[in-house]
Parts: structure tokens; sequence; C-alpha cells
């Protein structure tokens, strides 16, 4: 096979002579590293490279990316989670003060990093590290005066980008007092490694020992569906379009080959302390309460034979050995199946052959042998290989995962019934190419290079972990009935409407706000579309379905209010990722019980989660009746997720819910709302308008703040305007989940922005956007569907709609202040993409739990006010 080719390293004199200083110091680690740029830019091979410099070759392969993304920067050790910050921001504004302004000491033509330690106090790693981070060089900085109306030049921490910021001017101010700026080319953190990051975050959690056990369980599954999904998705992706040459570059600058480098190689290194954290800390401690995951050589004689019985009667009859030979080519091997690899030899012939045996997805992931003790499905099966492959030796066996690509693509506009296009390519899935491959690390290299070969599959996503793999099957222990080695149980208030009264009379006097899980779903969600079914008054319903589960009392409701007459209109997404085969199946019943099923507009996901009731009230008036929320009609996800919901009878939202079905049933070109911003035609720009609004009132001398939460944030226009608010002196909260593309805390950009993560046991997953503080006008609060993204802005159909109550509107300011507070615990975005956890204060007391505190806080809210 010939050697794999790589973009050649062009190393500057200065470079190259820095890194021979650097290889020169002997065997420490930035000399190893050092060392290896210089043979790839010398174009060794990277296995000649390797064993010089005693490493793997994807170390060589992280080193060389490392360098092309960030240059010298780059060999420098990252920032790891968990390290306090012990530099204050008024220290990197006084060295970059000095630095940019004051004449270097006497005989110097120019700051370094000694003169410097000497002059701030600090040291010299520290002020290499601040230099570093605001992209200066004082070589080439030139001193002088520098007034209060003199611009500063400005870069961004190079860290894992690649190529130079071009260096650009910030004028402090103007005649109106707000900002101009042009900002910094390389302001965004790149998407993959975002995400990644709060997959981490869901796996330090499974660390936590202060965490149930039986949670850290489910969080260690949590992490590796995630990665499932992330490599079916986001990896296939962004691999199908650099194969077809579509442009794939991201806003961080790197180029799609960089990203795709620094994606695999993040996820390696999750993946293995991934399975550290549940072989060294996770399962001895199931073990120490009783709950063993065994390999089949730790069963006793008694186990095995009864797993003998049950392999003859249960798994025998499924299991298909696939022998791979000149007749029999090497088999299609299914997404995410696990998969027994086996070498086997005919004593008669003398020929070696490799099979290939399935392991059935339709039986447990672990086996139960005794009560709360578990073997993995696979270890039964490889037990028993000499009854698949009988007169043959087994020579060797390893289990082994493949990840293919699961997202849909449908042209529409060629598409004329959406729901059958989607079913063909549903069917298609199963053929897909594979984008990952997993192999316990016990695998021999002939093995190996038979699945990577046969395969097709990039090297570099090749992931050697120890067995057993797909501990998304942890689910099963996670469910196991040990209510002391879980959260405690909490039962979701009931006083949000007040149970007897009829839901319509109490809409009618307010609107109620609904914060799920705390606030019952089923007693406030639900009750409203049951009693519209039900109350002979409501003429029609309208509701969006984008998730809901398999026995969904909503759609019971609406197939019961279909069928005693009521007009029922129900807006299926079917394209909701992972659930398109269940959406359809609902949109069948739906359709077979007369309710009208319209599946959206072409080109976009309807997402906007919405019901319309419409009721004749007693005096032959019409009334709307309406529910807006920021998640699904899914009972079961809504005991796991946070989310808000406004359920209102106010006029303008009923007329705005009324504009918006039309538009998704009627194709009209509606954009103007009156309590209502809706993607993809007016969102965005309401959000920067509000952005602004509040920039202006800062420069005016007026109180100014914006605070959002939503899942994640990487649309270029909003960061962008967040940073110029920032520029301006706005203090800018931001809750976000998921992924985060803006860089918080960066000198003269985003100083006054805060980003906090708050993960546990239930899913954050609302959004609101507030904007001021409550006592003037221009103050304001939204809730709704949208996150801060291209596909949620550009090619969804997503809704805020506006809280107007003062209470409802403090309540939810209140919730961002408390999961921004330092004594709540949470994770916080560095400038450099880390995200650190502050979970226990200066005694290692843990910090409040801002769910916790919400279910022991949730207190009475008495509709009637």
């Amino acid at each position: 096979m010939a050697a794999r080719s790589h973009e050649p390293l062009v190393l500057s004199t200065s470079e190259r002579n820095r890194l021979a200083e650097w290889a020169a110091q002997g065997s420490g680690r930035r000399a190893v590293r050092a060392a290896i740029v210089l043979a790839c830019a010398d174009g060794q091979p990277d296995t000649r490279t390797a064993a010089q410099a005693g490493v793997s070759r994807a170390t060589v392969a992280k080193w060389r990316a490392r360098f092309a993304a960030a240059r010298l920067a780059g060999l420098q050790d990252l920032p790891r989670p968990g390290t306090p910050r012990k530099i204050t921001d008024a220290q990197v504004r006084d060295v970059l003060a000095r630095t940019l302004s004051e004449p270097p000491p006497a005989g110097r033509d120019h700051w370094t990093t000694r003169t410097m330690a000497a002059s701030s106090g600090l040291s010299q790693s520290a002020v290499s590290r601040i230099w570093r981070s605001a992209g200066v060089d004082p070589a080439s900085c030139t001193t002088g005066g520098t007034g209060d109306n003199e611009g500063v030049d400005m870069e961004l921490d190079g860290t894992r980008q690649s190529g130079q910021f071009s260096r650009v001017a910030t004028v402090p101010g103007n005649a109106t007092g707000i900002a101009t700026v042009e900002l910094p080319a390389r302001r965004f953190l790149d998407r993959e490694e975002s995400w990644l990051r709060f997959n981490q975050r869901v796996l330090e959690l499974a660390e936590d020992d202060r965490v149930p056990l039986l949670e850290r369980v489910r969080f260690l599954s949590i992490f590796a569906s995630n990665l499932d999904e992330f490599f079916m998705v986001r990896v296939a992706g962004r691999i199908r379009r650099m194969a077809t040459g579509l442009p794939v570059e991201g806003a961080s600058g790197l180029s799609p080959g960089q990203i795709l480098a620094n994606t695999l190689e993040t996820a390696r290194e999750l993946s293995i302390r991934h399975a550290e954290c549940f072989g060294n800390a996770v399962l001895p401690a199931l073990a120490d309460q009783g709950i063993e995951i065994l390999r089949w050589k730790e069963l006793s004689a008694g186990e095995q034979e009864d797993l003998h019985r049950l392999f003859r009667e249960r798994i025998y009859p499924v299991l298909t050995p696939l022998l791979v030979d000149p007749a029999h080519p090497f088999p299609y091997v299914s997404g995410l199946s696990l998969s027994l690899a086996v070498m086997i030899a005919d004593a008669r012939t003398g020929a070696t052959m490799f099979a290939r045996v399935k392991v059935p997805p339709l039986l447990p992931r672990f086996l139960t042998v005794a009560k709360h003790r578990f073997v993995p499905l696979e270890d039964v099966i490889a037990a028993h290989l000499t009854e698949l492959f009988a007169g043959l030796d087994i020579l060797e066996h390893h289990v082994f995962r493949v990840t293919r690509t699961r997202d849909l693509e449908v042209d529409e506009d060629v598409t004329e019934d959406l729901m059958q296009s989607l079913e063909r390519e549903l069917q298609k899935r199963r053929f897909e190419p594979a984008v990952r491959l997993e192999v316990e690390d016990s695998i021999s290299s002939d093995v190996l290079d038979k699945l990577v070969t046969e395969l097709g599959i990039d090297h570099r996503a090749v992931y050697h972990l120890p067995g057993p793999l797909d501990l998304s099957g942890l689910s099963v222990i996670a469910d196991q009935d040990l209510p002391q080695l879980k959260y405690p149980a909490f039962v979701p208030s009931e006083s949000a409407l007040p149970q007897d009264t009829d839901i319509f009379t109490t809409l009618a006097r307010q609107d109620v706000l609904v914060h799920h899980p705390y606030d019952s779903f089923t007693t406030s969600v639900e009750r409203l579309i049951e009693a519209a079914a039900a109350d002979p008054g409501v003429l029609a319903i309208k509701q969006t379905l984008y998730r809901t589960s398999d026995t969904s009392p909503i759609v019971d409701a609406l197939i019961d209010a279909a069928e005693a007459g009521k007009q029922v209109v129900v807006v299926v997404e079917l394209k909701a990722r992972f659930d398109e085969r269940a959406n359809i199946i609902w949109a069948r019943k739906l359709e077979e019980a007369g309710c009208h099923v319209v599946y959206g507009i072409v080109g976009l996901k309807t997402h906007c989660k919405m019901a319309l009731v419409v009721r004749q009230e007693p005096d032959g008036s019409l009334r709307r009746y309406c529910h807006i929320g920021t998640g699904n009609y899914h009972p079961t996800t809504a005991r796991l997720y946070e989310d808000f919901g406004l359920l209102t009878a106010e006029r303008t939202v009923g007329e705005d819910a009324t504009d918006l079905f039309n538009h998704l049933t009627g194709y009209t070109r509606q954009s103007a709302y009156r309590r209502f911003l809706v993607a993809p035609a007016a969102l965005r720009a309401g959000l920067l308008e509000r952005i602004e609004q509040q920039q202006a009132r800062h420069a005016r001398g007026e109180r100014a703040r914006i605070q959002l939460k939503c899942n994640s944030i990487i649309d270029e226009a909003v960061i962008d305007a967040l940073y110029r608010a920032s520029i301006a002196g706005v203090p800018v909260d931001l809750w976000v989940r998921g992924i985060c593309g803006l860089r918080p805390q960066v000198p003269g950009m985003s100083e006054t922005i805060r980003v906090r993560s708050v993960l546990g046991r239930f899913l954050e997953h609302s959004r609101i956007y507030a904007f001021g503080h409550g006592d003037d006008p221009e103050s304001e609060v939204w809730i709704g569907s949208a996150d801060l993204m291209h596909r949620n802005l550009d090619r969804r159909v997503e809704a805020l709609v506006r809280v107007k109550d003062a209470a409802q509107q403090s309540e939810l300011r209140a919730l961002i202040d408390l999961a921004m507070d330092e004594g709540t615990a949470s994770w916080w975005l560095a400038a450099d993409g880390t995200w650190t956890r502050h979970h226990l204060d200066a005694n290692g007391n843990s910090l409040r739990d801002l769910q916790q505190h919400l279910i022991a806080n949730r207190r009475a809210r008495p509709a009637d006010g």
C-alpha cells in the first residue's frame, strides 16, 4: 500500500531555528514534538518518524496537525479542564497595555517575557500565554504614546487555528459612543470541537463519584449514544462533502482537513477516556454495590452451563456465520452493529479463512446471569464459536463495531409524496459508507488490516478500545430498580393550573407559564389538548408534532377530536432526525382517523412547538387558546428535558398562531407577526435588532443587558452582534448547553461576555432570549423553539413568543441569573474553547445544584395570582 500523502509543512527560517533549538534540549515533551515537526517538514515518512521519536503514528499525525493549525504555539500543552484561573482580567490588561504603549527597558528594542515578568510580577510562562492569547508579538510592536482615541491592534488566540490572524484596527469610540469595530477573522471557535467538549462535560459527570452510581452509568451510556450520532451525522457529512469536493471550511478558519483531523483525534482521546472511566472507576464501584458485569471466564461453572442452554435455545437459531472466500465476498456490516471477526483454519486443507458473526441487535446487550450479574452478549457467542464452525479450528476472534452515516437526503423539489420518499431513503440507510471502526485493543494486526481494507475506513477513524465495546447498552444496567443508587425520586408540581377549575376558564383570566419537568406536563399541556378534544364548544385543534412517544396521549386526544367531528390539523415533521419512521406511523394513524395531516413547507423543517384551540364561548364568540413551547409534545422526554411553555388565550398570540398555521398549511408569505418572531423570515433580524437596541441604550448611558439561554450558538451574525455589544460595554450572559462558537473574555472584544453551561439530571433544553433589565420600555423576554444556529434561523420554521407578564419575565431572568451565579455548579467557557468545571467551593464542598434547587424550591403558583 502506498504511503499516505500529507500537505507539506513549510517552515520559515525563524521557525526552523526555534524548532532545532527545542529539539536539541533533550527528551522533554517539547523537544520530542519539535523533532517530529522537523522530520515531517523534511518529508520523512510517519512510520520512520514515529520509530525515531518512540511514539505512535497517531501521535506524529497529531503534532503535525497541531503545528499546521497554530504553528509554534500549537506545540504547547493545551489548558486542561479543571485548572482554576489564576490571572485576573486586570493583570491581562496591564500586560497588554505595557507591551503596546510603554517603552521596553533600557538596552532593549522590545519587551521579552523575562523583562515583562519582572515588570508585572507574573511568571514568564504567564506573560507568554497572555501574549499568545491576544495574538501580540512584542518584537513587531511599535511603542509610543497612545491616547484614549488611538486604536489598538488586536488578534485572537491562534491555538488550534490555521494560518495567522489578520491584524485589524479597533476604534474605541465615535460621536455616538458606540464602538466601530472590524472584527478579527479568527474569532469563532470550531463547531465540531465545541460539540465534542459538550460530550466531554457529559463524561465528567460520569467520572464524578459524587453523582449517584447508576446515574454515572447512565451518563456513560449517554456519552456513547451522543458520540454515535455525532459520527453518523457530523463526521459522516463532513467526509461526504469533502469527497464530493463541496466547500466545507468552517467559520473557525481551519481547513476541512484540519477540522477532520482534529475531530477524529479529539474523539479518540475522549473515547479512550470514556472506556477507562467505565473499566477503572465505574465497573469496580458497581461491583462494590453487588452489580457485576463479568466476562465469560469470570462466570462460575454453573452460570456457564445455564448460558450454554440459553445459547442453544435462544441465540444459536438467530446467528448467521458468514465466511469470506473466493465464492463469498466480504459481507455488508450494518451501522452500529457489533460483530465478531473470526479467523478459522481447516486442518484437512490447511486453509485459513476469515468469517464474520453478527451479534443480534434484538437480543439484550448484557445478558442477565443472576440477579445483578450480567455478561456481554458477544462473550456468550464467542464461547460457542466451535458450534458455529463445527470441524474447524478457531484461531482467534475479536469484537468490532462499525458506524455509518444516517443523515437523510431527500430532494423535495422533485418528490411528490414525501412520506414514500422517506420510506425509501430509510431503506437505503443500511448501505451507507463506514465512518468509524471500533475494535478491542487486543485485535491482531492481520485481522485489523483485513477490516480496514474491506471497509475502506480512514485509518484515523480506527479506535482501539478496551472491551466491551458499545457502552450505549449500559442503559440496561442504569435501569436497575435500585433507587438508593439513583437521583431521589420527585413528583412534578401540579399547581401551575388549578385542578378544580376548567382550564379554559383559567386561561381566559391570565397567561400561565409552565416549567417542565418541575411542572407536570400531564396536568398542563396534555390537559389542554385532552380538554379540547372532549369540550363540545371546541371547533378546531391545530398542532405541530416534531417528536412524540409510541403511546402519546396527545395523539390519542387528536384522534378522539377528529372522530368527534372537530376539525383537526396536524403539521407533522417527517424529517425529525432518527424519529422519521415513528412519525410516518403516527402520520398514517392520524390520517386514517380523519385528521388533516400536513408535512410542512418544502425545503424547511417545521420545528416550532405550537398548539391552537378554537373554542366557541358561552356567549357565542370565538376565542383562541394557545400553547407555545420550547420542547416537543413528548410525554416521556417532558419528564427528562427542561423546557418552558406559555399557555394563553391572549388575542394577539391567537392571531399570530392562526397566521403561522395558515402559513404552514397554505404556503402564505406571512412574515410580520405581533408577539411572534418566526424563522426563517424574521427571527434572526429580530434578535439582531434587539441586541443593537441594548448597545444603543448603553451608548446613551442607559441601563442595558443581554441574557440568552439556548442549546447552541454558532450563527456568525448573532455572535458578531454580541461581540460589538460587548465592545460597547453591554453585559452579556450566555447559558449554553452544547455548542458555542463565541470566544468570551477576550480583551478588547468580549470582555463583558460570560458563558456558562449546566448539565445534570435533566437535559437543559429551553430557549430564553431576554433584553434589558425589566424596568424600561424596550425590555423584552422571549421563549421558543429556536437555537442560534444556521439550521434554526435559515432552514427551519421556528417561533419565539414574547412573554408579557412582568412576574413571568422576572422568573425567566432570575433563572438565568441563578445559572450564572458563582455559587451554582456549572462549566465556564474560556477564550481558547476550553471548559472548566466549577462545582466545588474553596473547602471542597459542592456548589448549588441548579436542578435540585428548583426541585426543592418549586412553589405553588395559583392561577388566580
